[in-house]
Formats: structure tokens, sequence, C-alpha cells
């Protein structure tokens, strides 16, 4: 039975029958199973028992669904569960290198651990009612851990970034180059042809300049929301999914304080580069700044921009300036200097340096926000918990 506080839903019954039925004749290890005294410790990874399903479906399946005995930790084991089938003992655990089917005769018991990985496989598909049902617990408690992809999303970035840079500067080199070439055709005509290796490098450094400022913003939507859980605006699963789904500016506004004027001068300017750039090229626009027509007049050919407010498109005249991508790079760099300054260069060592997951627990009840005093607090509590998340990792109990 699952181990709650909370009520079981209402058809739990009948999920448990069903689950027992799908994995029939699998059931607890007991007295009358045959089994060698040593099989706790002697038993051996059998080959089929890599074909099961998530550790954590196979758990909650066995033990909080239908109530199968877990004999607990031990070194480099995080869960045992015996079963019976056929009247034979085998051991369903999760070891350091993954959960699997351990048994006391590997050639003999590999048929049988088959047939086992298939009914595990029917009874967790079958129990799926119940499986949405502690998730749905686990989220209403907080009780959660939010994965951290900022390292990563920030280096893809960086990478972009350097590319840019790199081709930017031998387009720079290459200013005053021409390649001229002879050609001749089969019927004898010869022409001269030219190119500027310089053009095409500038149109490619182009390219990953947009593809750098894309992925600031993809980073951006990951980190200021792990920024508003350590600063204690995000404490709760729900508060979590919310802010997820929420709009760009509400997730900045979650992590900065728009009423300092330096934070808002930037978000201002950040948000035309969003506006200008990444919204309208990442929906197939036209031009760089939504120019989606032309119409004549006698002044000639006039750009029609499209703009977008309050969630619905209309079109203007604006006879501002092209984007430039160089600046708005540049933009960029002064505002990952200006996020990680201040009250919030704590957040930088657990965020962008450590990597570990944001733990909701710790930001309800308080734990992060002690944290967030200093960045000396923050390193020791992250050497800490690193360790905890280690020994953990490696099954060090």
């Amino acid at each position: 039975m699952p181990h709650r506080g909370t009520a079981v839903p209402s058809d739990f019954p009948e999920i448990q029958k069903a689950a027992l039925e799908a994995i029939a004749p699998i059931r607890p290890a007991d007295e009358n199973t045959k089994a060698r005294k040593d099989t706790l410790f002697s038993a051996t990874r059998s080959r089929a028992g890599r074909m099961l399903p998530e550790y954590y479906l196979v758990y909650f399946l066995l033990v909080e669904l239908l109530g199968f005995r877990n004999l607990g930790k031990f070194e480099k084991l995080a869960w045992s569960v015996p079963i019976d089938f056929g009247g034979k003992a085998y051991l369903i655990e999760h070891r350091k290198f993954g959960v699997g089917i351990f048994v006391q005769d590997p050639e003999i018991d590999e048929p049988a651990c088959e047939e086992i990985v298939k009914l595990i496989k029917e009874g967790v598909k079958t129990a799926k009612p119940f499986f949405v049902w502690l998730a749905e617990q686990a989220v209403s408690k907080s009780k959660l851990n939010v994965v951290n992809e900022s390292r990563g999303l920030f280096s893809r970035y960086q990478y972009f970034l350097k590319t840019y840079n790199d081709i930017h500067n031998e387009a720079d080199r290459r200013s005053e180059e021409r390649i001229v070439e002879q050609h001749s055709g089969s019927g004898g005509t010869k022409w001269t042809s030219v190119s500027f290796p310089a053009a095409e490098l500038r149109t490619q450094s182009q390219w990953m300049a947009q593809a750098a400022i894309d992925a600031f913003f993809s980073w951006t939507e990951h980190v200021f929301i792990h920024i508003a859980i350590l600063t204690g605006e995000a404490k709760t699963g729900p508060d979590v999914a919310k802010l997820a789904v929420s709009p760009w500016y509400k997730k900045f506004a979650s992590a900065l304080d728009l009423g300092d004027g330096h934070t808002k001068q930037l978000y201002e300017k950040l948000a035309a580069i969003k506006e200008q750039l990444r919204n309208f090229m990442a929906h197939g626009a036209f031009g760089k700044r939504g120019e989606a027509f032309h119409f004549h007049s006698g002044a000639g050919a006039v750009p029609v921009l499209l703009t977008e407010e309050r969630g619905s498109y209309g079109v203007t005249i604006d006879g501002g300036i092209a984007f430039d991508e160089s600046s708005a790079l540049k933009v960029i760099d002064q505002f990952i200097a200006h996020l990680w300054s201040g009250k919030r260069e704590p957040a930088r060592i657990y965020i962008q340096e450590s990597g570990l997951p944001l733990l909701l627990t710790m930001a309800s009840d308080g734990t992060y926000l002690s944290a967030m005093r200093s960045t000396d607090e923050m390193e020791e509590f992250v050497d800490g918990l690193s360790r905890q998340f280690d020994d953990a990792a490696n099954m060090d109990w």
C-alpha cells in the first residue's frame, strides 16, 4: 500500500486488483519460496532484467501499489524486492548500475527472467492511473527537484557567440580580398568571375549572431525560473509549473526587480531585441524587422512592418534602423554581467557552477534564502549538497 498521508484514489482497489492479475503468477516471496541461504549475497544479474521498465516504475508498482516487501538499502543498493515466480526466489533490485533481476542459477533462470520482465511491463501499463496520482501528489506537496540545464544552455550560447566572433574577425581580415577566376565554355566562350570572400563570411557571421541571440533567450527562459526558486519567488510545484508556461517578461520579472532603473533599462533593450529579431524570425517572418510587404508610392517602395501588440498583429510604417546583431550581442553581454551581480551573485554559484537541480523543499523551508545571503555561504552549502548527491549516485549509504 502507498505509505502517504493522503487518501489513495477512489479506484485504488480496482487498479491494485488489475495490476496483480497482470503480473500473475509473480507474488511476494515467503517462507514457502525456494531459495538458497546465500541468495541475498550471491545472486547475479540476469540478461533479461536489463529490459525492465524504469526503476521507479518497477518500485511504485511492486512496493507502493501492490505492497511487496522492500528489504531496504545496502551498500551500492537502493532497494531490494524478493519475489516468487514458479515457487522459486528472484530478486528485483536497483543497484548502482541499474535495476535488474538477480538470480541463483543464471543459465537455468534466464527463461524465467524473460517472462518476469514481460509480466512486469504489463503490470506497469495497468498501473498507469496510479502513477499519475503519485505524480499529482508529489507536485501538490512540492516534493520535487527541478532539473537544472542552465550550464548546457549557456554553453550553447557561448559556442554560437565564439563562432560568430571567429567568422566576423576572419571577414575583417579578408575585407580587401577578391578572387578572380577565368572560365571557358564548351563553345569556346570565355568569361571572368569575381567573388569577395568577406561578403559570404559576413553573411555567415550574421547567422551565427542570430543563433547566439536565440540561444541566449532560450537560456534566460530556463535560468530565470531557477533564480526565482533560489530567491523565494517560486516555492511550490504549482508556482514553477505556472511560471514555466508564462511569457518571457513574467519570467524576467520573477528573477529581477523591474523597479531598479538599470534593470528596467536593460529589460527594455532586451525586449526590443526579442521582438525585432527572435519573435519575427523564429516564426517565419519576411525580414529582420518583420517587413512583410512593400507598397508603391511616389517615394518608391515603402516597407510595411508587422507589429505585435496585446497578442494581435497589425501593421505600421516605421523609419527605424535595421536590426544590428553586433549591438544586440553587446547588450546581452551587459545584461549577463548585471544578472550575476549584487544579491544574485550567489545564485550563479548554484545554478551555473554546480549544475545541481533545484529542490523545492529547500525553497519552501527557507534553506535557499539562507544560502543566498553571501557567496561564501552559498559555496559552503553547494559543497555539502554536492557531496550528498555524489553519495546518492554512488549508493554510498
